[in-house]
């Protein structure tokens, strides 16, 4: 019996492990890749058993199309393709071309993401189109290009094993990111561990310090170590003279945020404030990490540039085992922000720059007058114009927003006002694809071939391991036949095939920080283990670990990394007597991913998670309502309620309750709030009672 054995990228995680999956008579075996300088031979429980969500029975095989019945049925892709193109261009002849817009994903390969970008905006016309990326990586993106002139995470995953000092902030990625947590195991520095997080979380039991901040005062905390460090003398300051600017401005900023008073407002007390800073100082070589915690914060961009701020005082910056690097958490959040022209113009170009449109219209081969001159409405401004009937038509692309967006009783009630909803999934059952006028089923990773960029800016390429189940098809391909169908398959002629359009953005990328021209192709990535950006032509050798800023150079004009300051706000909702709890969300366990869509179609990875929602309370709190472990509650907020199992312990400190993401319900409570920069949801946050159901 013939054996065929494929090198490919896990659809997960933006870790981005590497398998090796071996066909013999369709009997599917996956191994993790012993060679891939990603994971070197390890997995979580998710990656390997990540083909397995492809057997799904409730998967979407066929087109299905409402009738006038209100039922959805099976049609052909000549039907499906007829409904889309009529109803869209209805809604636009009769509202304005901005009356159509798009939801898509991090969860895309970046070819695709790239076609529907290009697609939506320069075939269909639609001005308006985000990804569900705004939901986690928009506040990095924002800070990063704001402070350093360019979306660009520093770091690389060998700095996770030669930092002396690693501060998470935010994250728990012995959960969330386990094979990156190993890395950390194999540190041989025996470096300090610190955790900045209200909730005593996996990692936090393997830190060698935890500071249990109050919910409401990261920027606080932030700043206090900056006013520490700076009233110490404990900079680098031969690296801000030469490479940074807006110093002299921050140091008068944070004066008055003394650790007394820092203590006092983040429950740490002075002592630990002060300790953080000393121990940052006395670190040889310091690495920053922060994730969702940070990034879904309520002055989510602020505390991001405080982090960053840290770094670029004390030096800790294009040296191995430092950085400020954010932990990104869909598997392509990083193709999508470059790639999706949904965030940026192609390669990270600007939309509103007259000569990047030029640029990018000539390397496309298009008139230059199709790419939009304005930016996209963010993901809550898009859902918003619905609710308003601003937006009539909306095509949602791999993602399950009636499940994962912020208050979701909000969104539900907002999709009834629109005219068409076209849902492209690969299951047919997501809380979203339900409410469709129109399903078009999708191939997954496993079914299809592209690349994927994750958090240390690696390109890895995902294989095609098995064909889509019935008459499903790879995205690339629904996009190139919605091409024809709308009438503008001419423009994207040479958008034959995912390989293909990866030449293409090549050369888009040409002179751009995140420059990949200098990749001959998949068979190129897959030889050199996936290949970091910038990786420009002429790049001589490709090392397999590489950082940023090693010159201090960074992508502003004058080459300066930008210190910031932010004033610091209340929280956007308070507590009282009736709300007197804060929400905190986060990921629950190892196996469990997002709104569950894949991981809850895997009966090993089902058995090892909690069957039931819980809510997580102190015990004092407990004790004080009368609450069991185990026992059923109602938790309220001012947008919903629901009903929970009590999970009581020491996790969480008094006053706080936590809820895993991963739940319908938690988003039933959730407050919607978006960070004013970065428009990113803050799910971090919200007022809650908690009683005996």
């Amino acid at each position: 019996m013939n054996q065929t054995i494929t090198n490919s990228t896990c659809g997960f995680c933006s870790t981005g492990c590497n398998f090796q999956i071996s066909n013999r008579g369709g009997e599917i075996k996956v191994t993790p890749n012993p060679d891939y300088p990603v994971n070197r031979g390890t997995s979580c429980p998710k990656g390997f058993l990540h083909l397995e969500p492809l057997k799904a029975a409730d998967r979407a095989r066929t087109p299905m199309l409402r009738n006038a019945g209100g039922e959805m049925e099976p049609v052909t892709w000549d039907a499906a393709l007829e409904a889309f193109v009529s109803n869209f261009k209805r809604i636009q002849r009769k509202y304005g071309r901005e009356s159509v817009a798009f939801l898509g994903t991090g969860q895309l390969p970046t070819e695709e993401l790239a076609l529907l970008g290009c697609l939506a905006k320069f075939g269909m016309g639609l001005v308006h189109g985000d990804g569900n990326t705004r939901q986690c990586m928009a506040t990095a993106a924002s800070a990063y290009k704001l402070s350093f002139g360019f979306d660009a995470p520093p770091f690389t995953y060998q700095d996770f094993e030669a930092s002396d000092v690693l501060v998470f902030i935010g994250a728990n990625p012995m959960i969330a990111h386990p094979v990156m947590w190993n890395r950390v195991r194999k540190n041989p520095q025996n470096p300090r561990i610190l955790l900045i997080d209200p909730r005593r979380t996996e990692t936090a039991g393997k830190a060698t310090h935890h500071f249990p901040i109050a919910p409401d005062s990261l920027l606080t905390l932030l700043y206090g170590i900056a006013h520490v460090l700076i009233a110490n003398g404990w900079l680098d300051r031969a690296y801000i003279e030469s490479h940074t600017s807006g110093f002299d401005d921050l140091k008068r900023a944070v004066a008055a945020l003394d650790p007394a008073s820092v203590g006092e407002k983040t429950g740490l007390g002075a002592q630990d404030v002060l300790d953080l800073a000393e121990i940052i100082h006395g670190g040889r070589r310091v690495s920053f990490w922060w994730t969702m915690g940070v990034n879904q914060n309520f002055q989510a961009v602020a505390c991001a540039q405080a982090i960053i701020n840290l770094a670029l005082m004390t030096g800790n910056i294009g040296r191995p085992g430092t950085g400020a690097n954010s932990i990104t958490g869909q598997v392509n959040a990083m193709g999508s922000r470059l790639f999706s022209n949904t965030t940026s113009l192609l390669g990270g170009h600007d939309f509103l720059n007259s000569e990047h449109r030029k640029k990018v219209a000539g390397l496309l081969g298009i008139d230059g007058g199709l790419i939009p001159d304005r930016n996209s409405l963010a993901y809550d401004e898009i859902l918003k114009g619905v609710r308003q009937g601003e937006i009539k038509g909306l095509w949602i692309v791999c993602t399950n927003p009636l499940h994962s967006w912020i208050n979701r009783n909000w969104l539900r009630e907002t999709l009834k006002s629109l005219e068409y909803l076209v849902v492209q999934d690969m299951y047919d059952s997501t809380h979203t694809a339900r409410e469709a006028d129109l399903l078009l089923a999708a191939g997954a990773c496993g079914e299809k071939e592209g690349t994927f960029i994750n958090s240390e800016r690696r390109i890895g390429v995902i294989r095609k391991i098995v064909d889509p189940p019935g008459e499903a098809l790879p995205d690339f391909e629904i996009f190139r036949r919605i091409a024809d169908a709308w009438g503008c398959g001419d423009l994207f002629r040479e958008w034959s095939t995912p390989a293909a359009a990866f030449d293409i953005l090549k050369h888009v990328s040409r002179g751009q920080p995140c420059d990949i021209s200098g990749i001959s192709g998949y068979d190129m990535i897959e030889r050199h283990g996936g290949i970091q950006w910038p990786c420009p032509e002429g790049l001589t050798a490709v090392d397999p670990e590489r950082r940023l800023f090693e010159d201090g150079c960074f992508f502003h004009g004058d080459g300066r990394a930008r210190f910031a300051f932010t004033e610091i706000e209340a929280p956007p909702e308070t507590t009282d007597e009736a709300y007197p709890f804060i929400l905190l969300s986060g990921r629950g366990t190892v196996v469990q991913w997002h709104t569950q869509t894949r991981t809850d179609k895997v009966e090993m990875l089902k058995k090892m998670r909690p069957a039931d929602v819980y809510i997580e309370l102190s015990a004092a709190d407990a004790d004080r309502l009368g609450i069991q472990q185990g026992q059923w509650v109602r938790v309220r907020s001012r947008r919903g309620k629901i009903r929970a199992r009590a999970s009581v312990g020491d996790r969480v400190r008094r006053g706080n309750v936590f809820m895993p993401m991963h739940y319908l319900e938690t988003n039933e409570l959730t407050f919607p709030h978006f960070d004013p920069q970065s428009r990113e949801p803050s799910y971090k946050y919200a007022a809650v009672d908690v009683r005996p159901a």
